[in-house]
């Protein structure tokens, strides 16, 4: 068995793997507000990479500034698509809200397809070396990147939600709209900042998948990817997203140096992340850190 191949590819999974965390607290911190999963999460990553891109290529800006102006517009376009598209639909049945949320995903995939075309595109060269050695393994500087600016944004998440007052906004939304509205809460408030926030963070983890990959529609595909790492970690949880994107990102790993090594079917690094989804809905359908919903009747 080559366990220097094994080393490499759960090397890879941890890294990836937090990047699929915050792509999964994103996630959570639209349910955790809004009582509603968003199915266009992907499409937010898809939009971010493209914006980077484009502002890379057309505009000739440095790294740093597309970057920085990549995340501005991703924070504005998430307030503007929950006033505009969400916000009329507070207070209707949530099966509604996330239809308008797959609505949405569709819409934005071939928006993106008609504005910047079906074929991939590369990022330009940001960083100079093209791998780093880490203990004898080698890794992309664009990941170890986003393994740093991800540990960073989930030590963000957890003084935002337990700290801040924001924060505590959210959760209290979260659990009684109509309490925190008593409150003096601006629920319509929370709502925006909650999306808004999750778009921006969601385009960071684009724009590291595309510098790796490059931008294609494909991206979109990482927010059904994800989806497993929310349901196992529990839809209400950070702590548990943290968790459930590691477990996933090693798990797809690892899959692929199995398949590769003993079973040759081809595509275990794609279907494994789902066979955990399908049995974590089975055993604990709260996930293993999620609040159990429990009704008096």
């Amino acid at each position: 068995m080559n366990w220097e191949l094994l080393f490499q590819l759960v090397l890879n999974g941890v890294i990836v793997g937090t990047l699929y965390g915050v792509v999964a607290m994103c996630f959570v911190l639209i349910y955790k507000s809004t009582q509603v999963v968003n199915f266009a999460q992907g499409e937010f990553l898809l939009i971010g990479a493209w914006v980077c891109w484009y502002m890379l290529v057309e505009f000739q800006m440095p790294f740093l500034l597309g970057f920085f102006f990549t995340l501005v517009f991703m924070m504005a376009f998430g307030v503007l698509l929950q006033v505009v598209v969400l916000r009329p639909m507070i207070g209707e049945p949530i099966i509604s809200v996330i239809m308008v949320t797959i609505g949405l995903s569709i819409f934005m995939r071939a928006l993106t397809s008609w504005v910047f075309g079906q074929s991939a595109e590369a990022f330009p060269k940001v960083f100079e070396m093209e791998s780093i050695n880490i203990l004898g393994l080698n890794t992309q500087p664009a990941y170890l990147m986003s393994f740093v600016i991800s540990l960073l944004v989930m030590v963000a998440f957890y003084y935002f939600f337990r700290f801040s007052r924001h924060g505590l906004a959210m959760r209290a939304t979260a659990f009684d709209q109509q309490v925190a509205q008593s409150l003096g809460i601006s629920v319509k408030n929370v709502f925006a900042m909650a999306w808004a926030i999750s778009a921006m963070v969601s385009a960071l983890a684009g724009v590291v998948m595309g510098m790796v990959n490059g931008v294609s529609s494909a991206l979109s595909f990482i927010g059904i990817k994800v989806f497993p790492a929310v349901i196992l970690g529990g839809l209400d949880s950070i702590i548990g997203a943290i968790v459930g994107g590691l477990v996933i990102g090693v798990l797809e790993n690892t899959a692929e140096f199995v398949d590769g090594q003993f079973l040759h079917v081809g595509n275990m690094l794609t279907i494994a992340p789902f066979w955990v989804l399908i049995l974590i809905l089975v055993i604990k359908p709260y996930g293993f850190f999620g609040t159990k919903d429990i009704e008096r009747v």
